[in-house]
């Protein structure tokens, strides 16, 4: 099974955007299944349109190739299991060319961000990440786990340089200790606005990427996801950031935390689909 609107392809032989499963949810704390968030992508995405009315772009006009999923060590053992993805996501990217490829990986559940955030930052060295989320994540480890969904912004700062950022929005859960970081930090924005027009000021040519947990939406119209939280955007907010992404020098990106079978309606996959569309046309 493949996205639709994308090739085949084992490895970063042609210039284009690159989508990568990364199906691993070990360390889930609420309710898994995030496991089967890439492929429930793939399987809808039969069913949406190639062409974004929001960015005036079609998918047929570019070259979109999807690597499949990293095939993951069947063991017991979480952090067994993560490390081997890990591992093998370096492998599977190692000849990966920023000029010339451009990587959206698939959740999983958010801790798999870290292994594409690391790659991008220790390439730019002035890298924008901007985390969409309900939660911080910025605990040192979790319930045991150093590298937990819930401690991976706090992994991904433990590799930032001097020049790099961190842009936060939609975050309405998380300890005392986190908003205070935050707060202090400057990183979370309070307001929609806020957050936009700091994405606006961003130079023109400054790389930027994008870490986005589905989380960030409320239940009402996103509800599956492990660690729903009411008070979220709606889809309408993503756009509005999408469109000024779009002249932007975007990167990359991450798209993680869709457990399709806590929707039965299907409605949480088509609407990650269409994120992942939004994403992809934002690119190009």
């Amino acid at each position: 099974m493949i996205y639709e609107f994308s090739e085949k392809s084992s490895g970063f032989d042609q210039k284009g955007i690159y989508l990568l499963g990364f199906p691993f949810d070990g360390t889930a704390s609420f309710r898994k299944g995030t496991v089967k968030g890439p492929d429930a992508i793939r399987r809808v995405s039969d069913g949406i349109e190639t062409f974004s009315p929001y960015l005036h772009k079609d998918l047929e006009d570019f070259k979109v190739f999807d690597l499949g999923n990293l095939p993951l060590a069947d063991c017991r053992d979480v952090e067994k299991t993560y490390n081997s993805g890990i591992e093998k996501f370096i492998q599977l990217t190692s000849n990966l060319n920023h000029s010339d490829h451009k990587l959206i990986t698939l959740g999983g559940e958010h801790s798999i961000s870290y292994a594409p955030l690391k790659k991008y930052l220790d390439y730019y060295e002035d890298l924008v990440v901007l985390h969409l989320d309900a939660h911080a994540d910025l605990r040192n480890g979790y319930q045991g786990y150093h590298y937990s969904h819930a401690s991976i912004i706090r992994r991904v700062l433990d590799n930032f340089k001097t020049k790099h950022e961190l842009i936060q929005y939609g975050i309405r859960s998380g300890t005392k200790e986190e908003f205070t970081w935050m707060k202090e930090n400057g990183t979370r924005c309070n307001s929609l606005m806020e957050f936009l027009s700091r994405v606006k000021d961003i130079p023109d040519t400054r790389p930027v990427y994008l870490t986005f947990d589905l989380d960030y939406f409320d239940p009402g119209i996103f509800p599956g996801t492990g660690t729903p939280e009411p008070g979220g955007e709606d889809f309408h907010s993503f756009i509005k950031l999408i469109k000024i992404l779009n002249s932007k020098n975007f990167v990359g990106a991450d798209i993680v935390e869709l457990s399709p079978d806590l929707d039965s309606s299907d409605c949480s996959s088509v609407v990650a689909t269409k994120v992942l569309r939004e994403t992809i046309l934002a690119m190009n």
